[in-house]
């Protein structure tokens, strides 16, 4: 079994309409989403093996903000390949993570992030929330049923949490 957080990145900036779109930061509420992620990460049991990110700023601006949450025993690698992926990149990325890896977290974009959660999970509790909307700063966890990363296909996981900055701040998971 692996493990698998897709995490998209927090609501970035539309201030600066000049700046290319891979160039644009956090918006002040994209901010203050990740310092609540961050402290959900620090209390629960997320720590991935690799962290696989886009290299756009509010991706790596969202990876910043949670790191210090994730623990010190991981592999980061920052990645052109993931700005804008559609599912299919993103899946193929994944499948050639090292075995060695019992888990990882990959940050991106939508709909490539909401598209592989829906492409991966057969059911799980988070199904019916990743249909409905996967919103920026959200979480999803999937629990993987293979051994190796190459055999991660369609339907392999089991979506089991869905968070979102607004659900951290009003109440309970989902």
């Amino acid at each position: 079994m692996k493990r698998l957080w897709l995490l998209r990145h927090a609501k970035s900036s539309w201030d600066q309409p000049s700046l290319l779109d891979a160039d644009r930061p956090l918006a002040p509420r994209g901010r203050r989403a990740v310092e609540v992620l961050a402290a959900h990460l620090a209390a629960s049991d997320v720590r991935p093996t690799v962290v696989l990110c886009s290299s756009s700023l509010r991706t790596r601006e969202t990876l910043a903000a949670i790191l210090p949450a994730l623990g010190d025993a991981l592999e980061i690698r920052i990645e052109r390949a993931l700005y804008g992926a559609r599912a299919a990149q993103l899946l193929d990325r994944l499948r050639q993570v090292s075995n060695r890896a019992s888990s990882a977290m990959l940050i991106a974009h939508n709909p490539g992030i909401q598209d592989l959660a829906l492409a991966l999970a057969a059911g799980g509790p988070a199904l019916a929330g990743l249909r409905e909307k996967v919103p920026t700063g959200a979480l999803t966890t999937v629990e993987l049923d293979v051994e190796r990363w190459r055999d991660l296909d369609h339907g392999t996981g089991t979506a089991t949490i869905l968070v979102t900055p607004r659900s951290l701040e009003s109440g309970p998971e989902k």
